[in-house]
């Protein structure tokens, strides 16, 4: 199946088992004024998840369209994308574990068709300072569907992360884990605000036997492990619990012994990521070689005359920045300086510098504005009602930045000949008389093999606020440059 399929084919199956399809959130939320853009599929469901009744009923079902601007740093890589599909489920007070994780698996192998023996999960290893008990049930179920299909299920306590990465799982089917196997808004257990809901969740991963763990991400491999062999496909939540106040403290007035309770309603909510579930239908790490995203690569390799083979890591930046841009000009996002502009801004530029690394000098973002298009018509028809809207606003920005490039280029090339080390001083006068964005120096600069000062990030925000004082005090006195 590709992509496109199995987004289809998720809806159709929920819908089956009486979920109400809810329309998807625009990326930048209208009434939360906490975070920039919708980052998770949940994010928009929140109220409802804390208790408030939802109109269209108990079992919710969606794709959410998504953007994690602090992942802007690690595209390049097999898998992280800046913006990205979640598939998503939720029940309110209506079923739990017995019915989510069987149906989750039904998903994954007979409607997917991925190979059950490549499937790894984790779930929560309890807490006996807050009374919290393991999730010895969602252990049994998911043994349970693997002996059904024939497959035996080691399990082995790792607890954290960094025991994991020293002692990996030693291909233990289930692995348990405290931190990363709870949720609420705060983080774990100890983070919970008095008063919000959380619970253990079980996360899915898929094996890629193909890929080499990498040892810089510890010394054994294990399902919550960076190393690249285990690839997270899927999250359940299981809302359960609410953190009460510790007896004796202020506001402990319910009598109440226990720091955690049962919810008298509980809830779940499950996540899945589009782009990877559809790389484990292909058996490919490589989330870009997906339906979705390999049209986009194939015209840059087009565009540029090179292969992705070979420019791998630029091709990566460039299509995963586009896609994300032309969603966020669907959703009426303008590039500017401020707010959710900003971030609009820097995907575009950066896309257009790594553009020009292919060799791609001008118009790299208006032709793929037609391909993102097509590609999410049928699922999303106001991405294709707006292109001509969002090839504007994306040839704008490129125009401009173009002459800023090339000009910010040269005067980085300069300094690279003058010195090893750069400095503040140096990106701000990037910034100021060429119009080059700090971040794009940055990373400029370490490609060119410059050292950067320990000091650079003081050193430039002194320049800065000595330029904001000077002319505020010119504005005072009504005198212009």
């Amino acid at each position: 199946m590709d992509a496109q399929e199995i987004r289809t084919a998720y809806l159709r199956l929920m819908a089956e088992r009486g979920h109400v399809i809810i329309d998807r959130a625009s990326l930048v939320p209208r009434d939360d004024p906490t975070t920039l853009f919708t980052g998770s599929g949940m994010q928009p469901l929140l109220p409802y998840l804390l208790g408030e009744t939802h109109p269209a009923g108990t079992r919710l079902a969606d794709v959410q369209p998504c953007v994690r601007a602090q992942d802007i740093e690690e595209v390049g890589d097999n898998r992280h994308t800046t913006f990205f599909e979640m598939l998503g489920n939720w029940s309110l007070g209506d079923y739990f574990k017995s019915e989510q994780i069987p149906m989750f698996w039904h998903f994954l192998v007979d409607v997917v068709g991925l190979d059950p023996e490549r499937i790894y999960v984790s779930v929560f290893a309890g807490d006996d300072e807050h009374g919290i008990p393991r999730d010895d049930e969602s252990a049994d179920i998911w043994t349970d569907l693997f002996a059904q299909a024939g497959i035996s299920c080691d399990r082995v306590d790792l607890i954290t992360e960094e025991h994991g990465n020293d002692v990996g799982n030693r291909g233990a089917r289930i692995a348990f884990y405290q931190d990363k196997n709870w949720w609420s808004r705060g983080g774990g257990p100890d983070a919970m605000l008095v008063g919000d809901p959380g619970g253990p969740d079980s996360e899915v991963f898929y094996f890629y036997p193909q890929v080499a763990h990498d040892t810089a991400h510890g010394r054994h491999p294990h399902q919550n492990s960076d190393g690249g062999q285990y690839l997270e496909i899927g999250n359940s939540v299981f809302m359960q619990y609410r953190r009460n106040p510790l007896p004796g403290s202020l506001g402990d007035g319910d009598g109440t012994h226990d720091a955690f309770s049962e919810l008298p309603r509980r809830n779940v909510d499950y996540g899945g990521g589009l782009e990877r579930i559809a790389a484990a239908a292909l058996d490919s790490p490589d989330v870009f070689r997906i339906s979705l995203l390999w049209p986009i690569v194939a015209e840059l390799e087009r565009l540029s005359d090179k292969s992705y083979d070979e420019h791998t890591h630029a091709m990566r930046i460039v299509t995963d920045h586009v896609r994300g841009a032309v969603f966020l000009a669907a959703d009426g996002v303008t590039p500017s300086n401020k707010e959710a502009g900003y971030v609009m801004r820097r995907l575009l530029r950066r896309a257009i510098r790594f553009a020009a690394e292919l060799g791609i000098e001008n118009n790299v973002l208006t032709p793929m504005v037609d391909i993102v298009a097509d590609l999410y018509a049928d699922a999303y028809p106001e991405v294709p009602n707006r292109r001509e809207t969002i090839a504007n606003v994306l040839q704008k920005e490129e125009r401009a930045f173009r002459r800023t490039l090339n000009k910010g280029l040269r005067e980085l090339r300069h300094i690279a000949k003058e010195q090893r080390t750069i400095t503040g001083d140096d990106f701000f006068t990037l910034n100021d008389t060429f119009g080059f964005p700090v971040e794009l120096s940055t990373e400029e600069a370490q490609r060119q093999g410059l050292t950067l000062s320990v000091d650079w990030r003081a050193e430039f925000d002194d320049r800065r606020d000595e330029q904001r004082r000077r002319s505020q005090a010119a504005t005072k006195l009504g005198v212009h440059d």
